[in-house]
C-alpha cells in the first residue's frame, strides 16, 4: 500500500459528513456550520457541486477557512464546470494553502448539466481521461492535491486505479461496495456516500428518500448501477421500491445507522460520509441537530 494512499485513508478517518446546504447558506452561517461539524468529531467534510451549486473552489475555499483539522472534500468537482488548468491550480493552491486538508474529488456530471453547456455526453470516460490528461499537465508551484475519482461503472473504477487515489460512489448499495472493492484491488481508497434518516419511522422515511431519489432515478448511469446491482426495472421506476430504498438508505436509530455504515466498511469501503435527507421542506438547523445526534455513535467507527 503506498504512502499516498495510506495518508489519504488517515486524512478522511472512517465517517465524515456529505451537506447539499451550503448554496442556500450566507456566509458566516457556513463558517459556523463547519465549525460545528468539525467540533462533533467527523473528520472530513464532503460538498457537491451540482446544476445549481456555487462555484466549488470557492466553497471548499471557505470551508477550509473556516476549519483547522477537518478534510475538507469535493464530491465532486465537475469537469464540465471549468478548464482543467484551472481545476488543477486551483486545488493544489488551496491544498498548500490549508496544511493539504483538502481532497478533491473529481466527476463527470449528468448529461442535464453538460448538454446546457453545449458539450456532448457521450463517452464520459474518455473525456474523463482528456480532462485528466491537462490537469496532470497543468504547470504549479504548488504540490498536485490528492484526488479521486467519482465512480460507479468498472470502466471508472478501473480508471480511478491509475490516475487517482480512490474510487467516489453515490447512492449505492453495500453490494456496489464489494463490487467496487473488487475492482479497484486493496490498495485505492474506497469512499461510499450514505443518505441517513436518523429518528424517523419506516413509513416517514421511506417517503422522504421516495422524493429524493426521484431526481436521480431518472439519470441513467444510476438507474443502471442499480440494475448491474440486481435491481430489476421495477424497482427502478415510480421513484425507487421499498426495496430499493431500504438498500439506498439507513434511517431510525443511530445504533442502526451505525450498523449500516459498518456494512459498507465491512464490504471494503474505507470511509463513509452521511448525507441527511430531511423533510423536503427542511432546512440546515435541524440538519446540522441530527447530524450532532449521530455523531456519538458513528465517529469512532
Amino acid at each position: 500500500m503506498s504512502k499516498d494512499h495510506e495518508t489519504l485513508r488517515t486524512a478522511l478517518g472512517r465517517v465524515g459528513a456529505w451537506t447539499f446546504t451550503f448554496d442556500d447558506l450566507l456566509p458566516d452561517r457556513i463558517a459556523h456550520d463547519v465549525r460545528a461539524i468539525e467540533a462533533m468529531g467527523y473528520r472530513a467534510l464532503w460538498i457537491p457541486e451540482g446544476g445549481g451549486s456555487n462555484d466549488i473552489l470557492t466553497n471548499l475555499g471557505w470551508s477550509l477557512g473556516a476549519s483547522e483539522r477537518l478534510t475538507v472534500a469535493s464530491g465532486i468537482a465537475n469537469i464540465s464546470a471549468r478548464e482543467p488548468e484551472v481545476l488543477a491550480r486551483g486545488a493544489a493552491f488551496l491544498g498548500e494553502a490549508h496544511g493539504g486538508r483538502l481532497m478533491l474529488g473529481v466527476g463527470v456530471g449528468h448529461s442535464y448539466s453538460t448538454e446546457r453547456r453545449g458539450i456532448e455526453w457521450d463517452r464520459p470516460l474518455g473525456r474523463m481521461r482528456r480532462y485528466l490528461d491537462v490537469m496532470d499537465d497543468a504547470e504549479s508551484p504548488w504540490r498536485t492535491a490528492p484526488r479521486m475519482l467519482a465512480a460507479l461503472g468498472d470502466g471508472m473504477l478501473r480508471l480511478a486505479t491509475t490516475r487517482a487515489l480512490g474510487a467516489h460512489s453515490y447512492f449505492s448499495p453495500v453490494e456496489h461496495t464489494a463490487h467496487a472493492r473488487s475492482v479497484l484491488g486493496e490498495d485505492p481508497v474506497l469512499a461510499v456516500e450514505l443518505g441517513v434518516l436518523p429518528g424517523v419511522d419506516d413509513e416517514t422515511a421511506r417517503s422522504r428518500a421516495r422524493a429524493w431519489s426521484v431526481h436521480y432515478l431518472e439519470l441513467p448511469n444510476y438507474a443502471n448501477n442499480w440494475r448491474r446491482m440486481g435491481f430489476g426495472d421495477d424497482d427502478v421506476a415510480d421513484h425507487g421500491s421499498d426495496r430499493l430504498l431500504e438498500a439506498a438508505f439507513a434511517w431510525g436509530s443511530p445504533e442502526r445507522i451505525a450498523e449500516r455504515i459498518r456494512a459498507h466498511l465491512d464490504a471494503g469501503a474505507d470511509h463513509v460520509c452521511v448525507q441527511m435527507i430531511g423533510a423536503p421542506d427542511g432546512d440546515a438547523t435541524t440538519d446540522l441537530r441530527r447530524l450532532e445526534e449521530l455523531a456519538p455513535a458513528v465517529v469512532g467507527l
